[in-house]
């Protein structure tokens, strides 16, 4: 991956890719590893991007599906596989986030929430409309509001009392 293709396709997205695999892992060097395979994996796919939604649009599924994909992979066999391909020259700045503890409690509240609602609550928290969200999420924005709406609530009750 050149360099010239992370700073212009990859890093103006990095907050949200940070935020996506920040509620997919609990630790540090997964987050790194998450992150890495998303940055290797959106490369890979760039030339299958068709315009036929927003750059943006593409790597929210990207982060989403390397993230989901990663998962699955832990869940069944207690190991999450990399590729041994390495991101020339990215270094990623250690993640402040791990150290602030409300902010932990918030992530370890979207951890225990379903992926699919995860994933809606992330882009929900990034300020994306019912329509966008369903368009990543290739999904009816239909119910995406009615989604929000329950996603928080089950949040405000697993957080009750934390932050007082």
């Amino acid at each position: 991956m050149s360099n010239d293709f992370y700073q212009i396709s990859i890093l103006p997205f990095a907050a949200i890719i940070i935020k996506i695999c920040r509620a997919y892992t609990d630790s540090q060097e997964d987050f790194e590893d998450y992150y890495q395979e998303v940055c290797l994996q959106i490369w890979r796919s760039k030339d299958n991007f068709r315009e036929q939604c927003k750059w943006s649009t593409w790597v929210y599924r990207i982060s989403l599906n390397v993230c989901l994909t990663l998962l699955k992979k832990k869940k069944s066999n207690g190991r999450t596989y990399f590729t041994s391909d390495v991101l020339p020259d990215v270094v990623l700045t250690e993640n402040k986030a791990f150290a602030d503890e409300p902010l932990n409690q918030l992530y370890g509240a979207i951890r225990r929430l379903s992926e699919v609602d995860r994933a809606i609550i992330l882009l929900y928290l990034e300020e994306k409309s019912n329509l966008e969200i369903a368009a990543i999420l290739n999904t009816n924005a239909n119910n995406i509001g009615v989604r929000v709406i329950r996603i928080k609530e089950r949040l405000k009750k697993m957080l009750h009392g934390r932050f007082n």
